[in-house]
């Protein structure tokens, strides 16, 4: 099981580790389910990690009147 008190950075790191290890034919089957099980918890947690950095984005915009106000940051999605 993944720890959850990986930062961002570990927790992507052991994803790309795992994938160059998946990428090697040389894994019995066992290994390379575990590895993906591995994987797909730590990218729950990238995922989550980042989900919460998003809500901590503002942009602070100038509202016309010499201020400025905060709105929750919004990313353009690319078009496939």
């Amino acid at each position: 099981m993944a720890k959850k008190n990986i930062s961002f950075e570990e927790a992507l790191a052991k994803i790309e580790k795992i994938v160059e290890d998946l990428e090697n034919n040389d894994i019995p089957l066992e290994k390379s389910v575990q590895l993906y099980k591995q994987g797909m918890e730590l990218s729950v947690i990238c995922r989550d990690k980042l989900n919460a950095i998003e809500e901590e984005v503002k942009i602070l915009q100038n509202n016309g009147r010499g201020g400025f106000s905060q709105k929750p940051f919004e990313y353009a999605k690319e078009e496939e």
